[in-house]
C-alpha cells in the first residue's frame, strides 16, 4: 500500500522579506488550515525567517532562500546559512553547494521580473543547478511559466511549482505533490523526481499587498528588523 503524498510549497515569503508582512506563526497556522505538509520559506536575500522558522517547526520548513545574484535568482532549498546577495550566480551555487542545499532557478523568464534571466546566461549555468521553477503563480503571463517548462524539458531538469506567496490568501496556490521525503536535499531530490504538481495563477491584485508591504516598512519602523512570531 503506498503512502498518501505530501503537499508541499516550495517558494514561499514571510516578515523577513522587504515584501511580506506575514509572521511566521501565523504561516504555520495557513498550512495546518490549508493542508500543507512542508512548506519552504524563502525570503528575499536572507534565511534569518527560514532559519528561526525551521527551529519552531522542524516537521513542517524547509529552510530557503531566494537570492539575487548578478544575473538573476536562484533558489536554495535545505540550506544551513545564509548566501548574500550580488554574487555572481558561480559563486553563488558554490556557497549553496558547500552546504548541501538544492538549487534553482526561480521564475526564469518572467518578462516583468527585476530576478528573471537572459536566456544566454542560463544557458551558462544549467549544468550546474538542478531544478527549473516552470510555474510561478504570480507570474502575469501564462506563457512566461511555458517557456520555463519548455527549457526544464529541454534540458532534462527537474521541476518544480510555486505560490511565491506574500500575502496570505496565496499561500498553497501552486504546491508539488510528492512521496514523503527524508529532510534534506538528497531525500528531497529523489522525491522530486517522480512528483506532480498542482497550480494556478494567482490574481493580479496580490501584487498590490507585496507594493503596500513595501511601502508600510519603507514609512513604519516598528515593522522593520527583527521579526516578533
Amino acid at each position: 500500500m503506498s503512502m498518501p503524498l505530501w503537499t508541499v510549497e516550495l517558494h514561499a515569503h514571510s516578515w523577513f522579506s522587504h515584501d511580506c508582512l506575514v509572521k511566521l506563526d501565523r504561516i504555520a497556522e495557513l498550512c495546518q488550515e490549508r493542508g500543507i505538509d512542508k512548506i519552504a520559506i524563502t525570503d528575499h536575500n536572507t534565511a534569518k525567517g527560514a532559519l528561526d522558522a525551521y527551529r519552531s517547526y522542524p516537521m513542517l520548513v524547509i529552510p530557503g532562500e531566494e537570492i539575487m545574484t548578478t544575473e538573476g535568482e536562484l533558489l536554495g532549498w535545505f540550506i544551513r546559512e545564509e548566501v548574500p546577495p550580488g554574487l555572481t550566480p558561480e559563486e553563488t551555487i558554490q556557497r549553496l553547494r558547500r552546504q548541501n542545499a538544492l538549487i534553482g532557478v526561480a521564475h526564469p523568464f518572467d518578462r516583468y521580473r527585476k530576478g528573471a534571466w537572459k536566456r544566454e546566461n542560463l544557458e551558462r549555468i544549467v549544468d550546474l543547478i538542478d531544478v527549473i521553477e516552470v510555474f510561478n503563480s504570480r507570474c502575469a503571463h501564462e506563457e512566461d511559466n511555458d517557456q520555463a517548462l519548455a527549457f526544464a524539458q529541454a534540458h532534462g531538469k527537474l521541476m518544480t511549482a510555486g505560490s511565491d506567496a506574500h500575502t496570505e490568501r496565496e499561500y498553497g496556490t501552486s504546491v508539488m505533490k510528492m512521496a514523503p521525503f527524508a529532510s534534506n536535499a538528497d531525500g528531497f531530490k529523489r522525491s522530486l523526481a517522480d512528483a506532480s504538481y498542482e497550480a494556478e495563477l494567482s490574481p493580479l491584485i496580490v501584487h498590490l499587498g507585496s507594493t503596500y508591504a513595501k511601502w508600510a516598512k519603507r514609512l513604519v519602523p516598528s515593522l522593520r528588523g527583527s521579526e516578533a512570531k
